[in-house]
């Protein structure tokens, strides 16, 4: 956590060509400066971790994508500076110098993971950014975003290679920002061929703490996104007719997570139990309608391991 610039001079003062991961997180001391060293000296950089390194800024996202063209997970959780413009730097679409042009380009093509958990700055231009240049990207933990908005996720839904998104706490997603992720061609349509555009599947989703995401957007799920084998929807205003819907919908969910959902009642558990099979974990703290007798009725399902009551659970 000590880690300064200059400790990173002294490490990093020649070619490192076997260092694939570095991780430097919660060291708020480092810079730009040294994401420059990074950048010069480590070009086989596969994963970096810069959570809570505050000091960072949109700068050391240039020289990320000048000089790391092999790095594929990206930690920038709690890095307050970063802005749209940075994320700009990395999808290689801020117009770059005819000599990165010549050179390839900037841009961190190869990224798979990213994570802006808690970057305030970043809105739903940086998520047009992404969508335009980063046409590798699996992951995506935007929580905490709170300038993040259904525009934002109208964008997102032209990432095909986008498998697993987290919006936990982002108030200004709604039911229409999940309608365009699970539109036709979009991340989560199913179609194959003709005009949906053979889109894969989103297999996790994670809208938990989304107070304006309700059972309208457990209609999307259920018709556009039926591969998900993980949904959290802790805290979001749905009833039994939402669960009912993605629970006939959903039948690959592994993963359901409904904590504090509290208009959630018994009737759900019993629909639950008589269609999702595949099953194993679920999360009902809170939900202070489901009896003994929705508890017991989930245990007609083989596969269920998990069945979360308390405060503590391991998602």
């Amino acid at each position: 956590y000590n880690l300064s610039d200059s400790a990173l001079d002294t490490a990093l003062n020649r070619d490192l060509p076997n260092l694939t991961s570095l991780n430097l997180s919660l060291c708020k001391d480092v810079t730009d400066n040294s994401l420059g060293r990074i950048a010069t000296h480590c070009k086989n950089l596969e994963n970096l971790d810069l959570g809570g390194c505050t000091k960072i800024t949109n700068t050391g996202l240039l020289l990320i994508s000048w000089g790391l063209k092999r790095i594929k997970r990206l930690n920038l959780r709690s890095c307050w500076q970063i802005s749209d413009h940075g994320i700009g730097h990395l999808a290689g679409v801020n117009g770059q110098p005819a000599a990165a042009a010549a050179a390839g380009g900037g841009g961190a093509r190869l990224l798979e993971d990213l994570c802006l958990q808690d970057c305030q700055k970043v809105t739903d231009e940086a998520l047009k950014h992404i969508a335009d240049g980063l046409t590798a990207i699996r992951r995506i933990n935007l929580s905490f975003c709170l300038s993040v908005t259904d525009t934002g996720l109208k964008s997102l839904s032209r990432v095909k290679s986008l498998r697993d998104l987290n919006l936990r706490s982002c108030d200004n997603v709604s039911d229409i920002g999940i309608g365009f992720l699970s539109s036709a061609g979009g991340v989560g349509s199913s179609s194959s061929g003709g005009g949906g555009g053979g889109s894969p599947l989103l297999d996790r989703l994670d809208v938990s703490f989304c107070d304006r995401v309700t059972d309208s957007s457990m209609a999307h799920i259920g018709s556009g996104m039926t591969g998900l084998s993980s949904l959290s929807l802790s805290a979001c205003q749905i009833t039994d007719c939402g669960v009912v819907r993605i629970s006939r919908d959903l039948p690959n969910l592994v993963v359901l997570n409904i904590g504090q959902c509290g208009k959630v009642t018994d009737d759900a558990m019993k629909t639950i139990a008589a269609n999702m099979k595949a099953l194993r974990s679920i999360d009902l703290y809170g939900c202070t309608k489901v009896t003994a007798a929705g508890i017991q009725a989930l245990d007609k399902l083989d596969h269920l391991k998990i069945v979360n009551r308390g405060l503590w659970h391991q998602f």
